[in-house]
């Protein structure tokens, strides 16, 4: 290491003891162990140009160990990507750009929001899958890049790594290198306290090829000559195993679990800039030469990405259907090939989804389709060919049983940009997606979540297969659409709005058949909410229904009507958009002050912000036949219309 080199090092040291000194908040050890190797990625390895930090064929760059967010900071700060000193010493404040852990889409340089453990590895993986089928499809002139990520111990002890590495040897992702900080601390303690594995061991049987550095966390050419063998790798993912101290530098808190979280002691903190050569009494110190470097490294990528430039420009290949996917969206008039039904006849929604992701394969470029094993079942079932180590241009994904890294991959997938990925499994089994689909919502991923099975017309598998409270739920997550269409119409719609929307959706969907109804429209799926008959005038009574309850809305206002009570009837697929209108024209669709029946196979939980009264199930289901258990538990028209009548006194 030279002496520039080292000193550059011990800056970024110093910057994250300084950074969570001040923020009084944090944790340091691991950006102070890490150093070296941020230090010889950005500065040697890593292909980027911190003048523009989107450029679609730059490296991408994870970090999985997301409470480490300074060790990040600190090089796009160094490298130019517009964080300054004074962002840095706002770690952790109120709107500032340096958040206690990375947020993609609020700091320049932040490719995916990290944080909860295992997500950013899951992450990588996506990013990586996604680099190799563009490159398949456009040719390694537009797109020719790799994915690094750097993971901790409690990556590795997250079920969603082991998903995610498993399903990453696999597909033998070459060009995608993890480094694991192997430094035996988590916050209770040592890992040996919880930890018995053997990571790379572990990680060979997944059929990854492992390169075990020991202890070279201080040493750049070992560091160096690691990546160099993980990068001649061609036909499998590379972990590089690092034997880290957490703390390094620290006079009596290194390779301890204080050291996990935030040094906040004067004198500790003085005694290792002192060690490092580090002005003990200056704060956020960053020399001349030191910044010059830097500042060099985060420029020296702009000759590749000016040939880059030139390549695209000269470009013979299909440039719409390559602009299209990287926007996420379709083609110039891609609504054009949306399939129309007509009303009548019987189809679960699941099966009119499938319908229309086949129909848009080619208007829309950068969708991909997968099911964790339930493809056929969920309406994912592409067609198109599955996406293989041997075929990476496949438009189907096969995720195998693994629904928590379905979710992260999808994400990396979405941030990496050229995928729109639909990704499906049964509603019931998106609890195991949750903390993905939270970080999808909370960094806009354009992410279709879609899950099948819906309600309790799941039928004979019983309760632990039929959702109840399931769709509240994902309703309570902030930023996420979700979408629950009554017939295969709005099914179309809620697609159409999906590939519109500029963040994740969740697409719920029958298992059994339901009718298409008169009066539905997938234009107005957009718009959340809308009257599908009984608009003229003011009613007595309106029915709200969403997915395949809108049916027993329908046959209940004929009932009514008969009986002389005027009704409207209106679906409301997507509480989210319907918000979203303003509150005359959410009160134009439910007459504002009539009594209103919300009908829904689901929890009566937050019926009551649209709704007087509900038809709705607040218990478990029970095995038996779809019809039965819906009769049983009262999702039928007579109970609509006893209901009705009830309100009305």
């Amino acid at each position: 290491m030279t002496d520039i080199d080292a000193r550059g090092v011990n800056v970024i040291r110093g910057l994250a003891m300084d950074a969570v000194r001040r923020a009084d908040s944090g944790h340091t050890g691991t950006a102070m162990a890490l150093a070296p190797l941020a230090h010889l990625l950005w500065t040697r390895v890593l292909d980027y140009d911190a003048s523009w930090p989107e450029w679609p064929d730059r490296d991408r760059f994870v970090l999985s160990a997301g409470h480490a967010s300074m060790l990040l900071y600190s090089m796009l700060h160094l490298t130019g990507y517009g964080l300054t000193l004074g962002d840095i010493g706002s770690f952790r404040q109120w709107g500032s750009t340096t958040p206690g852990h990375p947020e993609t889409g609020h700091t320049a340089g932040v490719e995916v929001t990290t944080g909860p453990l295992g997500q950013g590895l899951a992450n990588a993986v996506g990013m990586a899958l996604a680099e190799r089928h563009l490159r398949a499809r456009y040719g390694p002139e537009i797109v020719d890049h790799r994915t690094f990520v750097i993971c901790s111990d409690g990556d590795l002890m997250e079920g969603i790594s082991h998903e995610a590495a498993s399903f990453t040897g696999h597909q033998r992702l070459d060009r995608l290198v993890a480094f694991y900080d192997d430094n035996h601390i988590t916050i209770d303690g040592p890992t040996e306290l919880a930890l018995s594995d053997d990571a790379p061991r572990r990680f060979e049987a997944y059929g990854w090829h492992v390169v075990d550095l020991g202890e070279a966390a201080d040493d750049l050419a070992a560091l160096a000559a690691g990546v160099d063998e993980a990068l001649s790798v061609t036909d499998a993912p590379s972990l590089v195993v690092i034997r880290s101290h957490i703390g390094q530098g620290l006079p009596t808190k290194h390779d301890t679990a204080d050291a996990h979280g935030a040094i906040t002691d004067d004198d500790e903190i003085a005694g290792a800039k002192e060690r490092l050569g580090l002005p003990a009494q200056e704060s956020f110190w960053v020399p001349e030469d030191v910044a010059d470097m830097y500042t060099r490294a985060g420029a020296r990528g702009r000759p590749r990405r000016d040939e880059w430039e030139k390549r695209l420009a000269d470009w013979d290949g299909p440039r719409a259907e390559l602009d299209a996917a990287l926007a996420g969206t379709g083609i110039n008039g891609w609504q054009n090939a949306l399939p129309r039904f007509a009303a009548g006849g019987s189809m679960a929604t699941r099966k009119a989804a499938n319908q229309v992701f086949d129909q848009l394969i080619d208007a829309v470029p950068g969708l991909v389709a997968g099911g964790a094993d339930l493809t056929g079942n969920t309406g994912t079932d592409l067609a198109a060919e599955p996406m293989t180590a041997g075929r990476p241009e496949g438009r189907k994904l096969h995720f195998g049983v693994r629904e928590h890294a379905m979710g992260g991959i999808a994400n990396g997938m979405a941030h990496h940009g050229g995928i729109l990925p639909a990704v499906g499994t049964f509603l019931v089994f998106s609890d195991y997606m949750r903390a993905s689909v939270r970080l999808a919502a909370l960094s806009r991923a354009k992410v279709l979540f879609v899950w099948s099975h819906d309600s309790v017309g799941v039928g004979e598998d019983g309760p632990t297969h039929q959702p109840i409270e399931h769709v509240a739920s994902l309703r309570a997550m902030p930023d996420l659409d979700v979408i629950r269409p009554a017939d295969a119409t709005e099914v179309a719609g809620a697609i159409a709005a999906a590939i519109d929307h500029d963040g994740p959706t969740a697409l719920i969907l029958t298992r059994q058949g339901v009718p298409g109804l008169d009066g539905t429209s997938a234009e107005a799926v957009a718009r959340g909410g809308y009257v599908v008959s009984g608009g003229g005038g003011r009613p007595d009574v309106v029915l709200i229904g969403t997915g395949s309850e809108l049916q027993h809305c329908v046959a209940a206002a004929d009932t009514l009507r008969a009986a002389g009570t005027e009704v409207r009837v209106v679906s409301l697929p997507c509480w989210e958009r319907f918000s979203r209108l303003t509150a005359d024209e959410r009160g134009a669709v439910l007459a504002a002050g009539v009594p209103t029946l919300a009908v829904e196979a689901g929890t009566s939980l937050g019926w009551e912000r649209w709704a007087d009264a509900t038809v709705t199930i607040d218990r478990f289901g029970a095995s038996a036949p779809g019809h039965t258990v819906m009769r049983e538990l009262g999702i039928t028209p007579e109970r609509v219309v006893e209901a009705a009548l009830s309100l009305l006194g």
